[in-house]
C-alpha cells in the first residue's frame, strides 16, 4: 500500500482543482512543485495591500455557470470588467474593436458609417485566399486598424514578421458595431477579492504540497509515494526531449512601484508600436479597485524561450504539432499517469477551460 493515492506534479489550476476533487472523495494527495509557491501564473505577491498578478494580467472570465459558482464557492469574485486601452503613437485606442475605437481612428458616429469604411478598406486590398496573417488580419479589418492597432503588437508578441506568421493565428477578429469596450462576451467576469492566492488556498485546503520540489530530481523516488500521478508539467520534458523540444514563446516581467495613487488610469494598457519593446503596462491596483497611495505597475515584454525559462504559449505550427502528437501517442499508453493542463496538453488554456478541464478528467477518473 503506497503513502499516497495521487502524486500531482504541479500546484497550478490544473493540478489544484484536481487534488480538491480527490480530497472530496476521500482519496489522499500529495502536490509538489518546483516554484517557491503554489497557484502556478495564476500566483500574485500581496505589496502593501495590492495584489500584484506575478505573472502577467489574469482576468477570470466564463459562460459556464457551474465553473463560475465553483471558484466563488473558495472566495468572493469582484466586478471587474476587463477594458483595455491601445497606446498608438501616444493615441489611446478602445479594445476590442467597437464604435468608441472607430470615432476615436475616423470620427465616425454611427455602425453604419463604420462599417462601410472598413468594408471600402477591405474591398481596395484585393485578398484573395490569405497567405499569412497580415492578409489575413487585413482581409477581417482593413488597413487602419491592422496598421495602428494589430501589426506591430503581433509582431512583438511572437518574435516574427506578421507575413511569416501563418494566417490560422487570427481566424477572427471581434469586430462590435457597439459602444461597449467589455474585452469578453462572456456572462461572468472578475477578479477574486483579496487576490487569486485566496482561490489556490481553498483548493488545497487540506492537502498536502511540497513547494521548491522538483519531480525530475527523483522521479523514481516520487513515483514510489503514490498509486498514481497526475502530470501538469511540459509533455516533452516526462519523455525526456525524445523526439526534441515543443516550442513557446516566453515572458518577462519588470514590476515597480510608484509613488503616486494612479498611473495609467487603467489596469492595462496595450503599446502597439512595434519600437516600443514591451507590449503592456499592468497597473494592478485596479483590477481590486485600491485607493492605496501608491501603485506598482509591471512592464510586460515578450521574450524567445529558451529551456529553463517559462513556457507561455505554445507555437502550435506543423511542425511543433506533430511533435506533440508523438508524445501524446505515448502518453496514451501509460495506465497510471493523468495528463492535464496546459503544458502537458500543449495548448492555450484560460482558466475557466483550465478548470473545466481538470472537473472533467476527475469525474472520469473518480465518478461522481
Amino acid at each position: 500500500m503506497k503513502q499516497y493515492d495521487y502524486l500531482i506534479v504541479g500546484a497550478g489550476l490544473f493540478g489544484a482543482t484536481f487534488a480538491h476533487q480527490a480530497k472530496k472523495r476521500g482519496k489522499k494527495c500529495l502536490v509538489i512543485d518546483k516554484r517557491f509557491h503554489a497557484g502556478g501564473n495564476i500566483y500574485c505577491k500581496e505589496e502593501e495591500g495590492i495584489n500584484v498578478h506575478y505573472y502577467g494580467a489574469h482576468i477570470f472570465h466564463t459562460n459556464d455557470r457551474d465553473i463560475w459558482e465553483f471558484v466563488n464557492s473558495f472566495v468572493e469574485f469582484n466586478r471587474y470588467t476587463n477594458s483595455p486601452l491601445a497606446n498608438y503613437k501616444g493615441k489611446l485606442y478602445n479594445l476590442p474593436f467597437n464604435m468608441n475605437t472607430f470615432y476615436q481612428l475616423w470620427g465616425v458616429t454611427t455602425p453604419e458609417e463604420a462599417q462601410q469604411k472598413i468594408n471600402e478598406q477591405i474591398a481596395s486590398l484585393n485578398i484573395g485566399e490569405p497567405q499569412n496573417l497580415e492578409e489575413q488580419a487585413l482581409k477581417l479589418v482593413g488597413t487602419d486598424i491592422y496598421e495602428k492597432l494589430i501589426k506591430g503588437y503581433t509582431e512583438k508578441q511572437w518574435g516574427r514578421k506578421a507575413t511569416e506568421l501563418p494566417a490560422f493565428i487570427i481566424k477572427r477578429l471581434p469586430v462590435r458595431y457597439t459602444f461597449d469596450n467589455n474585452y469578453f462576451n462572456d456572462k461572468y467576469q472578475g477578479i477574486p477579492i483579496g487576490g487569486y492566492n485566496k482561490l489556490t488556498e481553498g483548493l488545497l485546503a487540506g492537502i498536502d504540497v511540497q513547494l521548491n520540489t522538483n519531480f525530475f530530481d527523483d522521479v523514481e523516488h516520487f513515483k514510489s509515494l503514490a498509486e498514481k500521478i497526475v502530470y501538469t508539467g511540459p509533455l516533452d520534458e516526462y519523455y525526456n526531449y525524445q523526439f526534441g523540444e515543443l516550442e513557446y514563446r516566453s515572458l518577462r516581467f519588470e514590476h515597480k512601484r510608484l509613488e503616486t495613487p494612479n498611473f495609467q488610469g487603467n489596469a492595462v494598457v496595450n503599446y502597439n508600436e512595434r519600437e516600443i519593446p514591451y507590449t503592456r503596462i499592468i497597473e494592478h491596483k485596479h483590477f481590486e479597485f485600491g485607493t492605496q497611495p501608491h501603485t506598482i505597475i509591471t512592464y510586460e515584454y515578450p521574450a524567445t524561450w529558451e529551456k529553463g525559462m517559462e513556457p507561455y504559449y505554445p507555437l502550435n505550427d506543423d511542425k511543433n504539432s506533430k511533435r506533440f502528437k508523438q508524445y501524446q501517442e505515448l502518453s496514451e499508453k501509460e495506465s497510471n499517469v493523468i495528463f492535464g493542463g496546459r503544458l502537458a496538453e500543449y495548448r492555450y488554456y484560460d482558466m475557466h477551460q483550465v478548470i473545466g478541464s481538470a472537473l472533467v478528467k476527475a469525474k472520469r477518473e473518480l465518478g461522481d
